[in-house]
């Protein structure tokens, strides 16, 4: 257990860097205070910008997930290190299971690993657009695992309404101060000599559902990335640099609808549609659409594969996007039903993505 700040002293630390110009914005605020975000947003409870939510007892945080449904449009956002998903829509068609959950709508696509969310909390900031409303949640380690805003579509009654039944009082709150457990290393992969790479091959090329390649993993005892390095490479494929931008940019100019996972230890959204406004800022390529935006840093992309995956319903090709850690960042797929054959269009854009790129 890390030991944490006195909140009042960690929130004066705060106003004291953004009366001297600094950044508003959490998540570098609290780089630049050298603490975890959960910690930073706890402490801005002594200036009336966050209320600590609540967990239930047996289920978490699920509870106040269930209320969602009732406020209406909102933006989903889930981040890791290297990429941004954010989704407007409504929760729908939710689902709990012990520590996992399911939200199933049309447009707000989630997969919850609910054991995960440590602490949330209710915050509102002044922005230049008036006053923003979220709900966030955070993991043991104090990294943002999903962020909820309300938007101009929200019943903001009805999300004040929650914040009001799922905050901590304040004497709770005081009895368990919030503490941040350090991150755990990734497990390095074993050395490729000691991978039964015969057997891999062969439980890939069986496969009948692009779910069993977790457990193939596990079977294995092989890391992502590395499974890809080791496959037969009809299975998969590296690509060179900058493959994402122009996966982007062909979906976009062929109007071709796809689908885009991001996930972190507690959450994966999943974007499903078209992408249309491309835009390259800096490192950053940016899908700036009014349902869906993505940010993703291209200089912190340091490996990417078509993946191809056999099943019942034949050949499923993903792009997968590695950090220099070897998490993957962001996957690409065509968009698909369970029961469908994969789109022809899909397989030829990424088919495109493995031709040499011109000098």
């Amino acid at each position: 257990m890390l030991e944490s700040p006195d909140p009042s002293a960690l929130f004066a630390r705060y106003t004291a860097l953004v009366s001297e110009g600094g950044t508003r914005r959490a998540r570098d605020a609290a780089a630049q205070l050298g603490v975890p975000e959960a910690l930073l947003v706890d402490a801005k409870r002594a200036g009336g910008e966050a209320r600590r939510l609540r967990p239930d007892p047996e289920r978490g945080f699920a509870p106040v997930l269930e209320a969602l449904p009732g406020v209406g449009d909102i933006m989903s956002l889930t981040r890791n290190e290297a990429c941004v998903h954010e989704r407007h829509g409504r929760f729908e068609a939710l689902s709990f299971e012990g520590g996992a959950g399911l939200v199933l709508g049309p447009e707000i696509d989630l997969r919850l690993f609910l054991n995960r969310w440590a602490s949330g909390f209710a915050v509102r900031e002044q922005v230049a657009s008036g006053d923003r409303i979220s709900l966030q949640f955070f993991d043991a380690t104090g990294t943002a695992i999903q962020k909820i805003y309300a938007t101009d579509a929200t019943d903001r009654t009805a999300f004040d309404a929650l914040i009001e039944t799922w905050e901590m009082p304040a004497e709770a709150a005081a009895a368990a101060p919030l503490t941040v457990e350090p991150a755990t290393p990734a497990r390095p992969d074993r050395p490729d000599s000691a991978v039964d790479t015969a057997a891999l091959r062969a439980d890939w090329a069986a496969m009948q559902d692009t779910h069993e390649f977790f457990g193939m993993l596990r079977r294995h005892d092989v890391g992502r990335q590395q499974a890809l390095r080791l496959a037969d490479p009809a299975f998969a494929t590296p690509l060179a640099p900058g493959a994402e931008t122009r996966l982007l940019e062909g979906a976009a100019a062929a109007g071709l609808p796809i689908m885009v996972f991001v996930g972190n230890a507690g959450t994966i959204q999943i974007h499903t549609g078209p992408v249309a406004t491309i835009r390259p800022h800096g490192p950053w390529i940016n899908v700036l659409d009014p349902r869906f935006n993505l940010h993703l840093r291209t200089d912190a992309v340091a490996g990417a594969w078509v993946v191809r995956k056999p099943t019942s319903d034949g050949i499923v090709t993903s792009v997968e996007l590695f950090d220099d850690t070897g998490f993957c960042v962001c996957m690409f797929f065509g968009a698909r039903k369970p029961g469908q054959p994969e789109r022809e269009d899909w397989r030829a854009l990424v088919a495109g993505l493995e031709d040499p790129v011109p000098a």
